[in-house]
């Protein structure tokens, strides 16, 4: 439909996005680059684009500048809050942890603290809703921060703090992860474990979160591939996963520190071993049940599980 350019000045070798919606926005931030801050852009404007004049060129409806680079974006579309991680760059960065920001106002965002833990890779914010009762109704953000898994309540931003912190055996990179429904447990991948020897197959890791302040490493699932990890998401009883050279991996989760892989569609079948090449996301929260893949070289790739049979088709 169209292209919304990068700021000027950006680095040509800046070459992906994190962007996440809230409302009819889309909040756009880069990595690696010292100026780009983010980008705001009004998705109804979309609706009014003719196909004559496809691809358009868009500007972006706002431009927030309290960071330059960012790895990530998250936001809890619950309380309104959006959390840039992994940031960089000459402004406030929260020495890479979590930037606060109010989002009442979706042109004119609002900056209002830093989180208190630094080095922050991706996260997760949600008010919590699981079994350890002195948390229920609070904001966490469960973040993964490369050498840990940490905890953080941000309810009250102007004072938060963190709450737990724990760490895998053999960690390389603790990269990302996703609560399940009831928040009772926290799937999260190493991106660098296959790669740097310390385990021979991809590895989830599966977390028993009953007590908040002291997160219990429940079992861990080695895969059938020695593939790299990179994204995955839990949803209706069921983990996707984008494993970079072994595509998408889809665990039945029924028994959840248990699981068992039940199918998976490769992105790219030529590639074989370890990598940081192939898919790389996966949005599985459609309400019809599809699911779609990016893989980095490949491009998009749109799945659907076939009902009964445990595998992924195009």
């Amino acid at each position: 439909m169209g292209d919304l350019p990068k700021p000027p000045g950006t680095p040509p070798s800046q070459l992906w996005r994190d962007i996440k919606t809230y409302r009819n926005y889309a909040y756009i931030v880069a990595d690696g680059t010292a100026d780009y801050g983010m980008q705001i852009f009004d998705l109804t404007r979309l609706r009014d684009v003719p196909r004559s004049a496809m691809p358009a060129l868009f500007e972006p409806d706002a431009h927030y500048l309290e960071f330059a680079g960012s790895h990530n974006i998250v936001i809890n579309e619950e309380t309104g809050y959006a959390y840039a991680v992994g940031n960089s760059g000459p402004r406030e960065n929260c020495g890479g942890g979590l930037h606060m920001i109010d989002l009442s106002d979706s042109r004119n965002p609002e900056f209002v603290g830093c989180g208190p833990t630094r080095g922050i890779h991706d996260s997760q914010c949600v008010v919590y809703r699981g079994p350890d009762e002195r948390y229920r109704g609070r904001e966490l953000c469960l973040n993964s921060d490369g050498d840990a898994f940490e905890i953080s309540d941000v309810t009250d931003k102007t004072s938060p703090v963190s709450v737990a912190r724990a760490s895998s055996p053999k960690a390389a990179y603790i990269h990302q992860g996703w609560l399940t429904p009831d928040h009772r447990c926290f799937y999260q991948n190493d991106e660098l474990d296959v790669l740097e020897g310390s385990v021979e197959t991809t590895r989830t890791l599966i977390w028993d979160l009953a007590d908040i302040e002291d997160p219990i490493l429940a079992s861990q699932l080695m895969g059938r591939f020695p593939a790299s990890a990179h994204n995955l998401y839990p949803r209706d009883g069921f983990v996707y996963q984008a494993n970079y050279r072994h595509g998408l991996q889809v665990l039945d989760i029924s028994d959840p520190v248990n699981p068992r892989e039940v199918g998976f569609f490769d992105t790219a079948p030529y590639h074989e071993g370890p990598g940081l090449s192939g898919a790389w996301g996966v949005y599985p929260f459609f309400e019809s049940g599809t699911v779609i893949v990016t893989s980095m070289q490949e491009g998009l790739f749109v799945v659907k599980k076939w009902v009964g049979s445990g595998v992924a088709s195009s």
